[in-house]
């Protein structure tokens, strides 16, 4: 009887333990988002916040932006903690697949390791995510096996050297194609599951907008998800948000509800291999962006039948909106002594020319009363005015101010004027690759430029209705934003902006260096983007080329070949006319 007694207490024991270890709650899978602009947590910690919660992501790989204080991490880190929400650090670039740049990785570690020594327990980063995509360097084309080597043995120093001085999750982004890639000497069946066994979690780019079919997610992460089962590995699923010219590799034009919905399938038809971890949106901008757009198709709701009478205080209204005919004629007036002691001439020869939008220079040391009648007029006759300003210093951090004036100044104005005497946006005309500093430092230059192009927008919609465009150089589709491999400074203006007007200093329509030519990518990207460009001409005297400016050629010879545009871009929905530099100039041109 007390043996009987003793082997069932142990079977019970057994038992118990087969429960509590064996059957437990398997790990909730993760929801992970990118957030490439680190500055958000600065500008809109609480919105990024409330967006996260809201789409229940338990984990943000957030760029880390070493310009930023510590102090703006630790803050933001701590309210995200309190939601349930993991941080980790992210970065990368194609060049930290060479050996040469292997210092700017180790940099990366230095900073988490002194970052989480600085922290209190629930200000800490829990891990570091690198995004290095060496198959966009001309290298993956001319020297693929020795670029391969170099990364990898970046990858393994990597590793070793976080395993020793920082105690958190390192994981990776990885391609799906990368089980098709097989280097010398590795006794793995590739370079995914090379990468699969070493990293802590893998995030596969399964960038598909379909389940199922040969080229479908599902499909596509077959193998991965085979290779992470037999190591134990923790695989999560990436889908994209971002537009692009290839559909299909995104949910952008299907909505956030076809986004969703695939990301529960993926969950559901997933989950029963162990190394599913869970799911991952690429990235914070793009969603946040399409979550915005689909709100806007949602049908109107039933009005308020008890509307709140009174009207916001701070709000920025604008004039009411002009009707145009046709396309965007619209022309630059830099001199800001003519638009307070000339503005019926303007007025008059904008009429002439059928010009329907005019940037003005604003001289803000004059009272709001010296433009009104000017803007009124404008109005009257059809005509959508924008105040402008700029300088290629303004893109300094340290200038920051002087953009702020421009914007407090219109928005003020517009509060204190009637309707049609109201500015209908605002214009800045930004070229910083004149400066000294864009040779010596452009990385540099491009982060302040960019920072500031995103205050500029984000102070002239808080609280208003204006409009916001800037100037942009076509060969800026060539420059990319710092630490950002995938986004050019033309991507990143255009998605920024209402629109665009680019510089396409070109005097002649056709031609593989021809206007129609040189505006070609930007048109292919504004399109993606659902936004507006202006393709701007020079009528002013250049001495850069005989091919840059109309000044030789005359007005007419300018609308003959402007006359060309229509229809040699007629496949872009994002052109919406032209501009012509400037005022004076085209003037001047045809007297």
């Amino acid at each position: 009887m007390d043996r009987f007694a003793t082997r069932a207490g142990l079977l019970l024991l057994t038992l118990a333990a087969v429960f509590m270890v064996g059957f437990s709650k398997p790990e909730e899978p993760r929801k992970a988002i990118w957030i490439w602009q680190a500055d958000r947590i600065e500008n809109e910690s609480n919105q990024l916040l409330s967006f996260v919660k809201q789409n229940e992501v338990n984990l943000l790989y957030l760029h880390v932006d070493m310009d930023i204080p510590q102090s703006t991490y630790r803050e933001f880190i701590r309210e995200a903690a309190a939601s349930g929400i993991e941080v980790h650090a992210l970065a990368g670039h194609p060049a930290w697949a060479l050996e040469s740049r292997r210092d700017r990785m180790m940099k990366l570690i230095q900073w988490v390791k002194l970052y989480n020594g600085n922290a209190s327990p629930e200000e800490r980063i829990r891990g570091i995510h690198l995004d290095i995509e060496p198959y966009v360097l001309p290298e993956w084309e001319t020297e693929r096996e020795a670029l391969v080597t170099s990364w990898m043995g970046n990858m393994e120093y990597f590793l070793q050297t976080a395993k020793e001085e920082v105690n958190v999750e390192i994981s990776a982004d990885m391609p799906v194609w990368f089980d098709s890639i097989v280097a010398a000497d590795m006794p793995e069946g590739s370079l995914a599951e090379w990468m699969i066994k070493r990293f802590d979690h893998i995030t596969l780019m399964a960038y598909r907008h379909e389940l199922e079919g040969d080229n479908g997610i599902l499909e596509l992460v077959k193998h991965e998800m085979e290779v992470g089962d037999r190591h134990q590995a923790k695989l999560l699923i990436g889908v994209n948000a971002k537009p692009m010219e290839e559909k299909h590799t995104t949910f952008y034009d299907k909505g956030t509800t076809a986004m969703k919905k695939a990301l529960q399938e993926v969950t559901q038809r997933l989950g029963t291999h162990p190394s599913f971890a869970g799911t991952s949106i690429h990235d914070y901008r793009y969603w946040q962006s399409m979550e915005e757009r689909d709100a806007e198709l949602l049908p109107e709701p039933d009005p308020d039948p008890n509307p709140d009478p009174v009207p916001d205080p701070d709000w920025v209204p604008v004039p009411p909106p002009i009707e145009r005919n046709g396309p965007v004629v619209a022309t630059y007036v830099w001199r800001a002594e003519l638009a307070i002691e000339q503005p019926d001439e303007i007025i008059s020869f904008a009429k002439e020319q059928g010009i329907n939008l005019l940037y003005v220079r604003l001289d803000l040391e004059q009272s709001y009363d010296a433009y009104r009648s000017f803007v009124k007029k404008a109005h009257e006759a059809g005509i959508e005015m924008h105040a402008m300003g700029g300088h290629p210093i303004w893109a300094l951090s340290e200038n920051e101010p002087r953009i702020l004036r421009l914007v407090n100044y219109v928005k003020q104005y517009n509060r204190s004027v009637e309707p049609d005497e109201r500015f209908h946006g605002i214009h800045l005309d930004v070229e910083p690759y004149v400066l000294p500093d864009w040779q010596s430092r452009k990385d540099d230059v491009l982060k302040q430029w960019t920072a500031n192009m995103d205050m500029f927008v984000r102070e002239t919609k808080r609280n208003s209705g204006l409009l916001t465009s800037v100037d942009l150089a076509v060969w800026l589709d060539r420059t990319y934003v710092p630490d950002r491999p995938d986004m050019t400074i033309s991507e990143y203006m255009i998605g920024l902006m209402d629109h665009v007007s680019l510089m396409a200093f070109r005097n002649t329509a056709e031609g593989s260096n021809g206007i129609a030519a040189v505006v070609k990518e930007e048109m292919k990207m504004s399109d993606r983007l659902g936004k507006h460009l202006v393709v701007t001409v020079e009528m002013k005297e250049n001495f850069e080329g005989k091919h840059i400016s109309f000044h030789e050629l005359g007005a007419e010879e300018m609308q003959r070949q402007l006359e060309k545009l229509p229809e040699l871009l007629q496949d872009h929905s994002s052109y919406i006319g032209n501009a012509v530099h400037a005022y004076d100039y085209w003037r001047d041109a045809i007297q």
